[in-house]
């Protein structure tokens, strides 16, 4: 087999040999290991405490929403610091001005539709 695809044989017979011996360590490691299943090794495990009640616990939206403003607040600025090294580079100062403030108008807009409806009050 001659070509262009000829050099991705060695790729492939690689990664078959590679998942073979990882399957044939898990199979292995399955064989070999104890399995004595006891009611106190199936029960949920708690960091440490005995659990109470049944598994079913509702959580208030409130966390969700305070944690999507972090990943907002996070990806703003992965944005902010290539932007600051693009900034200083000769002849991108006003375009990269403008794309900025446009982000940063994004980001005001959510914050303040977020204020006013209230969803940002810790009560």
């Amino acid at each position: 087999m001659s070509g262009y695809f000829s050099s991705y044989v060695v790729v492939l017979a690689l990664f078959a040999i590679g998942l073979l011996i990882v399957a044939g360590a898990l199979l292995v490691n399955r064989g070999l290991r104890p399995n004595r299943p006891t009611p106190e090794k199936l029960l949920t495990y708690e960091c440490g405490v005995d659990p109470v009640g049944d598994g079913w616990a509702q959580s208030q939206i409130r966390y969700y929403v305070f944690t999507y403003l972090y990943v907002v607040f996070a990806v703003d600025a992965v944005f902010l610091f290539p932007w600051a090294t693009i900034f200083a580079a000769p002849g991108f100062g006003a375009t990269t001005l403008a794309e900025m403030f446009v982000f940063l108008g994004f980001i005001a807009l959510g914050i303040l539709y977020a204020w006013r409806k209230r969803v940002l009050t810790w009560t």
